[in-house]
């Protein structure tokens, strides 16, 4: 509908006929018509009507208003105020027309205040239009997309797109659409002409109103946005002023501004002199021209690569111009005009040499970080050279978790088909310490290397440091590939448990985590793979499973164990049996154990008998064995139903009959700790690092990739509290859900489960 077919009209009083249009509608009418109406409208200006339409309206019928009801609107003034939800609220906003030509007046770029949350947030306008479809001829609502800036960024609710449909680019959670009436102008004078035009000086600098910055004020960096320029001096709206205070203003000279921005810290300055060849050689022996550098810049650390050292005229530190992996620079390798090497914009920073320590991700890499995998033979060397006492960090708590895992380039970097072993090696030890054991426990000779590699090179970083470099795990799949277990230890997918074998049986002769007691026998194994003989159970918890394969089998567990490894039923990696399996959070073992006292199901005190028979019966609890004292046995089996029923005895220690003292019946519980998940041939994993329902971290080795086929795997962790509100719903909402409906990376918890991780919590270091 366009505004040479169509006048538009908003009601700004309610009519008396007909009823059920309200103060606020907008109307329209066809043009030519209008202009049939006007010598009507000359002889009754007072009561001339007009046969108008309801914008927005499913009735096709036109409505006789009065003219002196209504007041005209532009075709730009009716997209602002159809982004206004209600009639009320677009008429109020009509009458303040100082808002709405101020509104129109906003174009793309401009830097702006929109209000958010009760906040007021600093943004640039990167979208101006509909953000939904319209039918043929209507006209739409008109939003402002705006870009967060500074201090703001993160504090938005998209990324930023609407219905899959992506309308700019920007960071995650820092796009927010508007309509106009929350949105101002960061500066009122910008709209006016009054505004002074770039200079010259100003448009060889490229910098432009609502361009991010970077300023320097007694050699501090700091932040703001450009309001205007004029000659040699520009004007900045600043992130925060000398006493911390947000939102103020501040005129810079030209030459100490620079476009785009990096994160503010003590360190970090701009080089403004000519570069002098660098003479390192007492100084900083370790870091030159190429090395693969990390600096710490506010409270995150940043890495890159040197491509300049120098000091500068009038300064006694020496200089390193870095090409960082983001972009967090401030240009391309350009500072006012004089250029010290080149690279993408906004990767280049200027930092004290002093500032800069290796990459602890590439420390012993060249500075390509797609550089091949080195050498068995030198990795062994390597760690020949690091021998000496094994020292052990303990796992990550709750309270680390935020600040050394969570994030891009975080865990453990995957690497040609490595990504079962990444997820099984982060299971075990990036949060848990139920095995850290096989870490320090001595070991044959030949075998020493692979348990310092895992210890130096792949838990402790990942411990300390939050991330594990792909090559060192490639180093450890050479190393078992070098001993025989497997010849494609360094080019095929395996299985976890294969894995998990290997490294805990034959090279460090772990102790079998799980004893299992059938028919007087104890059998011994690490993982447990759950059987069923039927599939009776339509939405299992982990618990049921346990419990049916282990009667199915007519198993016991011999004793309590440290860790249970369990893995889910599956025909092959591909079929599962169940399409949702609920994960139990704590595993009751009581009744699964030969020995010990356990309770009678229905009345709590000592079980004497338990019955097989009963177990298969729908009347009782859907978990645990079926076990009673012996009143109860008799009254269960009074039933005709249950009469042919057969109990056995349970085994309880003559001692514990012999005793005259109350006997204190306490149940062996597990807790869940990690989760390994497949799907279409991809280990993932996720971890309960805390008490709290919402203490779940999701982990991808190779989330994204950085490069063509010479390029490398960038591996994530990012929280996924949304794992934990599903688990507090109950059976019926769970099997209820849709899994591709499921919010964020939950249905893949729930629905491609592999491997389930238990620990005793007793039974854990460093408690």
């Amino acid at each position: 509908m366009t505004s040479t077919n169509y006048l538009y009209f908003i009601v700004k009083t309610k009519p008396q006929f007909p009823g059920h249009i309200n103060a606020g509608q907008i109307c329209y009418i066809k043009e030519s018509i209008y202009n049939k109406k006007k010598t009507v409208r000359e002889r009754s200006p007072s009561s001339a009507k007009l046969p108008v339409f309801l914008l927005g309206s499913i009735s096709s019928l036109d409505y006789e208003i009065e003219v002196s009801n209504m007041d005209r609107l532009s075709a730009q003034e009716v997209e602002l105020l159809l982004a206004l939800p209600e009639d009320e609220e677009r008429l109020t906003w009509f009458r303040e027309r100082e808002a709405l030509q101020t509104a129109l007046g906003l174009t793309l770029g401009s830097p702006v205040i929109v209000e958010e949350g009760g906040e007021k947030l600093r943004g640039i306008i990167r979208y101006i239009g509909p953000i939904t479809e319209t039918p043929l001829d209507l006209i739409s609502g008109k939003f402002f997309g705006i870009e967060l800036q500074g201090e703001d960024r993160g504090n938005g609710h998209t990324d930023v797109s609407y219905r899959n449909t992506t309308f700019f680019p920007c960071e995650k959670y820092s796009g927010i659409f508007a309509a106009f009436s929350r949105v101002r102008p960061a500066v009122p004078s910008s709209l006016s002409p009054s505004v002074p035009k770039h200079s010259a000086q100003t448009e060889a600098e490229g910098l432009n109103v609502g361009d991010r910055v970077t300023y320097f004020i007694d050699e501090k960096c700091r932040h703001g946005m450009v309001l205007y320029l004029q000659g040699d001096s520009v004007k900045i709206s600043t992130d925060k002023d000398e006493s911390g205070k947000r939102g103020g203003e501040v005129e810079v000279p030209l030459h100490e501004v620079v476009k785009g921005e990096v994160p503010a810290e003590p360190e970090s300055m701009v080089v403004d002199s000519p570069p002098e060849e660098p003479d390192t050689e007492d100084l900083y022996t370790d870091l030159s021209v190429n090395s693969v550098v990390e600096v710490t810049l506010g409270d995150r650390n940043s890495y890159g690569i040197i491509r300049w050292i120098g000091t500068p005229l009038g300064r006694q530190e020496i200089m390193a111009g870095l090409e960082l992996e983001e972009d967090k620079g401030v240009s391309d390798g350009t500072i006012f005009s004089e250029r010290f090497f080149r690279c993408p914009n906004k990767r280049a920073l200027f930092v004290k040499l002093q500032s800069c320590r290796p990459d602890s991700r590439f420390q012993s890499a060249s500075a390509d970080p797609c550089n091949k995998m080195p050498k068995l033979e030198e990795t062994e060397r390597e760690t020949e050279h690091s021998a000496g006492k094994l020292e052990t960090v303990p796992p990550i708590s709750t309270e680390q978790v935020k600040h050394i895992l969570i994030g891009r380039m975080k865990g453990i970097q995957g690497h040609c088909n490595s990504c079962y072993m990444d997820a099984a090696l982060f299971s075990l030890f990036s949060c848990s310490s139920v095995l850290d054991s096989m870490l320090f426990k001595s070991t044959e000779p030949q075998d020493a290397p692979i348990q310092r590699t895992l210890l130096q090179d792949i838990v402790n970083p990942l411990r300390s440091k939050g991330f594990v470099e792909g090559r060192h795990i490639m180093k450890l799949r050479q190393q078992l590939q070098k001993h025989g277990y497997s010849h494609s230890f360094t080019t095929d997918e395996k299985d976890p448990e294969e894995f998990l074998t290997v490294i805990m049986h034959h090279i460090l002769a772990l102790d079998p985590l799980l004893k299992l007691s059938t028919g007087g026998k104890v059998q011994e194994s690490y993982c447990y793979q759950i059987f069923l003989d039927q599939n009776r159970l339509l939405l299992p918890t982990v618990q049921q499973l346990l419990e049916h394969s282990f009667h199915t089998a007519a198993l016991k567990l011999a004793e309590a164990p440290s860790c249970l490894i369990l893995q889910m039923p599956r025909f092959g990696k591909k079929f599962k049996m169940f399409d949702k399996i609920i994960p139990s959070l704590e595993l009751d073992i009581t009744d699964l154990l030969c020995e010990g006292l356990q309770q009678c199901m229905l009345c709590g005190d000592l079980a004497e008998l338990e019955c097989s028979d009963c177990f298969k019966e729908s009347l009782f609890s859907h978990t645990g064995f079926k076990i009673f004292c012996g009143k109860c046995s008799t009254q269960v089996h009074s039933h005709p139903q249950r009469r042919s029923h057969q109990p056995t005895a349970l085994d309880i220690p003559k001692a514990y009959l012999a005793s005259s003292k109350p006997h204190t019946l306490i149940r062996d519980k597990l807790e869940l700790f990690a989760v390994l998940c497949i799907e279409t041939s991809h280990y993932v994993s996720f971890i309960k690092h805390g008490p709290n329902s919402n203490d779940w971290i999701f982990f991808d080795s190779m989330a994204d990739r950085q490069g063509e086929s010479d390029g490398f795997n960038i591996p994530e962790v990012h929280a996924c509290p949304e794992v934990g509100t599903y688990l507090e719903m109950s059976i019926a909402e769970l099997a209820n859900q849709v899994p591709r409906d499921m919010k964020g990376v939950a249905k893949r918890l729930f629905c491609d489960a592999y491997m389930y991780l238990y620990q005793s919590p007793s039974m854990c270091l460093y408690r």
